[in-house]
């Protein structure tokens, strides 16, 4: 799998739960959002915009997505929603890595601009570093509706933040294509 196959994988309406540990806190909290990625065209306007922002080539875009989200957090009665496009840019020397643009961070609400890795066993890993931090964001398909992620956020001088998301595809299921091949040989 590609970026461009996980991130056609990714689209659609998710349910997700999360649980952090603030660990300068020692204390953890959970939480509920849901999230919804649309998968955009590289000729997409968002698309093109994000890549003029970043001076980047829109031509060495591979595609793009918008990713909205609205959830809630134990600790808070805050809602937390927002979307951001993204756009991967492969390495012209390995394509199973590259730039990953963003129109917002996850950590702060700012254009940032990181990077992706997609290793063998289909698993993404984002890498962005801000002023003030680092995250890194492991994402996998434990099915094809069940999506993993588990990811960390360090401020300089330590650990600040680990957290676990288990996200289920709401309305729309995809076929897991082990399924439907077993399905369709036994017709």
């Amino acid at each position: 799998m590609d970026i461009v196959e996980f991130f056609e994988q990714s689209a659609g309406k998710w349910s997700s739960m999360r649980t952090s540990h603030h660990l300068a806190f020692k204390q953890q909290e959970g939480g509920k959002s849901t999230i919804e990625i649309e998968l955009l065209d590289k000729a997409d306007p968002a698309v093109l915009a994000l890549c003029q922002m970043y001076e980047v080539d829109p031509a060495t875009a591979l595609c793009g997505a918008r990713v909205t989200w609205d959830g809630t957090m134990e600790w808070d009665e805050e809602k937390h929603a927002g979307s951001t496009v993204l756009v991967p840019i492969a390495d012209p020397e390995n394509p199973m890595q590259g730039k990953l643009l963003r129109e917002m961070g996850y950590a702060e609400k700012a254009p940032v601009a990181g990077r992706y890795e997609m290793a063998e066993n289909n698993e993404l890993t984002l890498i962005t570093e801000y002023d003030t931090m680092y995250s890194k964001e492991r994402l996998w398909f434990e099915s094809p509706n069940v999506r993993l992620r588990h990811s960390i956020l360090k401020r300089f001088g330590g650990f600040s933040m680990a957290s676990f998301c288990s996200e289920v595809r709401m309305g729309g299921v995809k076929p897991d294509p082990q399924t439907a091949d077993a399905a369709a040989a036994n017709s």
